[in-house]
Formats: C-alpha cells, structure tokens, sequence
C-alpha cells in the first residue's frame, strides 16, 4: 500500500495548485483521508480532511482558499488550492486515518494512520 502526492510546485502568490493524493495496493477502502503541511521550522499542521461519507473540515488559515474532495472509485483525494500566499509555502503531506486492503492469501488487513511521502509547494510573493 502506498500514498504518493502530486501537484506540488512553485507558484506566484495569488495563483493556484492542484494536489492530488492516489492510494496503490490492494485497497477495498479509506476512511477520512487529510492533507497536512509543514513549514520550515514550524509544527505539522492539519489543512483539510474529508471523512468516508464526504463531510469536510478545513483550517481557519486556508477557509475559503482551499477545497479538499475526493473520489471513492479511484482511491484519490485532491487539495485546490487557490489564492495562495507565501505563508501556504511548506511540504503538503496526504494521510489516511485508516484503510482497508488485502494481503495476497493473508486476507483483510488495516492500515492505520498512513502517510504519503510528501510535496513541496513554494509561494514567491
């Protein structure tokens, strides 16, 4: 099983990014996928999460900027970004709270708190 975030990249402040977030594996399903972010020298912090039936929550910082969705069928989840800022520079970090996946003759097993590897996003202003 395996998270692995694309979209990351350098963007003028006021542009927008697309981050996506696609889980590999043998995956029956997710439960809440979240895009977190760490900038240099400061803490992790949680931006936006989605839970399995679609309810959203999503940090003061980046309310009205950022949109997280995702698609059940693909295994995927996306963060838009928009209006982006010089402090939304940081390393994006896609995770799942837990999911379920099948391991060859093993039969179902869960996966709890995984990680992608992570993205960098860097605003200029």
């Amino acid at each position: 099983v395996q998270l692995v975030e694309s979209g990351g990249g350098l963007v003028q402040a006021g542009g927008s990014l697309k981050l996506s977030c696609a889980a590999s594996g043998s995956i029956l399903s997710i439960n809440t996928w979240n895009w977190y972010r760490q900038a240099l020298g400061k803490p992790r912090e949680l931006v936006a999460q989605i839970a399995s039936g679609g309810s959203t929550k999503v940090a003061d910082s980046v309310k009205g900027r950022f949109t997280i969705s995702r698609d059940d069928a693909k295994k995927t989840t996306a963060l838009q970004m928009n209006s982006l800022e010089p402090e939304d520079t940081a390393v994006y970090y896609c995770s799942v709270d837990w999911l379920l996946f099948t391991d060859g003759d093993m039969g179902v097993k869960k996966a709890v708190d995984y990680w992608g590897q992570g993205t960098q996003v860097t605003v200029s202003s």
